[in-house]
């Protein structure tokens, strides 16, 4: 997957459609339309999955609240999309165990027959059966949970992955299946024909060169700045998106030394909250507060660090303080407005609409329905463009490094086959087989392999989203930044100038994900 080979395709394609966005959705309709034998263009202001789509709580689900909200659909589809994403990519999903600590007595019976019904709604799709936990097995399961009043705890089964790297091995699936995916080109302006859009203009945030697309059909799936995209195609558009954002904090391992994850299922904002073990730390999220303004990257407020850090402490044994987080990372979801203005009640369900000139825009959803939604907006966007019609093939269509046997504890299982290519490029150079980070296992290697296969342009893209170090460890990813700099200079031709620019950009960014 090479930048410049996929600039050079532009000037002689012309599209079927265009999709602008490079997150889950994007990428996801991106797929869905290649495999079909659309001639597809997905274009990505910034990187991919820069935005919501890096920033989640790293989980695979039906969603228990959801169930509890007594939203049946959206759990029993979310479920299925979860097997069949399981299926298809099992080098970057697996399942996972989640306790839900029991402290009162009307609780045992209430949530082990609620996750019955979620075991149920799964069907042959299902991972493992839940079931009932004693207070020694739960104790066993989670040495470090808050022993006071615990009387035992339900155990189910959920499924996690690595958020930006299944972006990255979607843009990869959709460019082996012909697609051109670019990063770094902004749509800037729709270009229209009596009333109708006949294509986009976009620039080359690396160049500064600009172009004019035709498409048979374009797809706005910018997510939390899908409003902004229809209000270039009509200024009078009214917004269908009421954004809300969410935190994470990252802890040490020893605060959860163990493979099972927590869900909390009562918090103040009558919300669950999640404590996750992933890469070798514990996410702790999340929050869910109304914003006026998306952003590219948003800040986490002090309030949201407060609430989870006081709902953490209630459930584990020893309460996490500022001192101990190693990073947080804050996101925004698009969410479908609704009458009920409370941002826990609006819709995770997707919405699909066209306007009077033809601009399709979805918008809503989540990662684990990203196939569903991707399936029903190239059903529209066929018919908008009245494009041959060709029935969605992703159902079992096997994403990009398919193995079988994956260990989820490996960080090359999320390479999938591509690991061997990696590893092959480390034999070649003793170099390039020091680590990035002496508390991470990637190595340096992994840092042209970014740049030369999955289209890092930045040190950003490679310590944020090639790599997960900035999520995990601010202070390690700031420390690492120099030598990626430095290796991305001489993969990429760039001057000294731009590698020392590098750095202090990426400063700023990895700024934001320490604690003040």
């Amino acid at each position: 997957m090479n930048r410049g080979e996929m600039i050079h395709q532009l000037a002689k394609t012309n599209w079927d459609l265009i999709v602008i966005g490079g997150g889950a959705t994007g990428l996801g309709a991106a797929v869905d339309a290649a495999a079909r034998g659309y001639k597809t263009l997905l274009l990505e202001q910034h990187d991919f999955a820069k935005g919501t789509s890096s920033r989640s709580t790293k989980l695979i689900h039906g969603g228990l609240r959801y169930l509890q909200q007594g939203n049946i659909g959206l759990v029993t589809e979310a479920l299925h999309e979860r097997g069949l994403l399981r299926n298809n990519a099992p080098h970057l999903v697996h399942h996972l165990p989640f306790l839900v600590p029991l402290y009162h007595w009307w609780e045992g019976a209430f949530y082990t027959m609620g996750l019955k019904v979620y075991d149920l709604l799964a069907g042959d799709l299902g991972l493992k059966p839940s079931r009932h936990l004693s207070r020694r097995q739960t104790l066993q399961a989670v040495p470090t949970i808050e022993r006071k009043g615990l009387r035992g705890g339900a155990l189910y089964f959920d499924g996690q992955f690595d958020d930006a790297r299944l972006a990255i091995t979607l843009a990869q699936t959709a460019a082996d299946l012909g697609a051109t995916v670019i990063n770094y080109m902004p749509v800037t302006s729709l270009v229209k024909k009596k009333g109708m859009i006949v294509g986009v203009r976009a620039t080359d945030l690396e160049t500064g060169t600009h172009y004019q697309l035709k498409s048979r059909a374009v797809i706005n799936a910018t997510g939390i700045f899908a409003d902004h995209l229809r209000k270039i195609d009509d200024p009078k558009a009214k917004p269908l998106l009421e954004p809300s954002q969410g935190i994470h904090l990252v802890l040490p391992a020893s605060f959860l030394p163990t493979e099972t994850a927590i869900l909390v299922p009562h918090t103040d904002d009558k919300r669950v909250i999640f404590l996750v073990p992933w890469h070798g730390r514990v996410l702790v999220g999340t929050t869910d507060i109304p914003v006026s303004h998306p952003s590219l990257e948003p800040h986490a407020l002090k309030d949201e660090i407060d609430f989870l850090l006081k709902h953490a402490a209630r459930y584990l044994v020893k309460a996490p303080t500022k001192a101990d987080i190693l990073s947080i990372y804050a996101g925004q979801r698009p969410l479908v407005r609704a009458a009920d203005k409370s941002t826990a009640a609006l819709s995770r369900d997707h919405s699909i609409t066209v306007s009077k000139s033809g601009l399709i825009t979805i918008a809503g959803g989540k990662w684990t329905t990203y196939r569903k939604m991707s399936q029903d907006v190239i059903d529209k966007a066929a018919a908008v463009g009245h494009l041959p019609s060709r029935a969605s093939i992703t159902q079992e269509l096997r994403l990009h490094g398919y193995i079988k046997k994956a260990d989820p504890q490996n960080h090359w299982s999320l390479y999938g086959s591509d690991a061997a290519s990696i590893k092959r490029l480390l034999r070649a150079n003793k170099k390039l087989r020091e680590k990035i980070s002496p508390h991470f296992p990637y190595f340096l290697g992994e840092v042209i392999w970014a740049a030369r296969e999955e289209m890092a342009r930045t040190v950003e893209d490679v310590l944020a989203r090639r790599t997960r170090i900035l999520f995990l460890d601010a202070k390690a990813a700031i420390k690492a930044a120099p030598i990626v700099a430095q290796l991305l200079a001489g993969e990429l031709k760039k001057t000294s100038a731009w590698e020392k620019k590098q750095v202090r950009d990426f400063l700023k960014i990895a700024g934001n994900y320490l604690p003040h």
